[in-house]
């Protein structure tokens, strides 16, 4: 997935904030809540949680991990 330059610094701001939570792996898996994540983060995620080449996953009661 190549991203541009803002897409690549947001997409880096999440993966540290979900590390950051905690979320590595879908057993420890995060609510947006829990990794802290402001509105701006929170409409980036959406686009790149889920993705068949995706680092950031979305569990099926909407958690999320790297």
């Amino acid at each position: 997935m190549a991203f541009s330059g803002i897409q690549f610094k947001m997409h880096q701001k999440i993966m540290n904030k979900l590390a950051k939570a905690g979320a590595i792996g879908e057993e420890k898996a995060v609510t947006i809540e829990e990794a802290e994540l402001d509105s701006k983060e929170l409409r980036w995620l959406t686009y790149f949680a889920g993705g068949f080449l995706s680092r950031i996953k979305k569990t099926k009661d909407q958690r999320y991990y790297i």
